[in-house]
């Protein structure tokens, strides 16, 4: 059996499986290959990233919320 790959186009297009726990700034810094977890708090502080939530001193995401804005971002760009 000849096994296909697949376009880097269609690649793009396929959303991500993202883990079904809350995120930490560190998972944000892995997935989107930042330069360091301050990019993810100057997001918060200037409201541009995703949403995330303090649970006591420690911030986190819920996977739903990255995922609306990944795809509000991929909108913005489309337009």
């Amino acid at each position: 059996m000849v096994e296909r790959r697949r376009s880097p186009a269609a690649a793009v297009d396929e959303p991500r499986a993202l883990p079904t726990r809350y995120l930490t700034p560190e998972d944000l810094v892995e997935m989107f290959e930042l330069p360091s977890v301050e990019t993810v708090y100057q997001w918060r502080r200037k409201r541009t990233g995703p949403r995330g939530f303090r649970v006591g001193r420690h911030l986190r995401f819920d996977p739903v919320d990255v995922r609306a804005w990944v795809d509000c971002q991929r909108g913005a760009v489309a337009a």
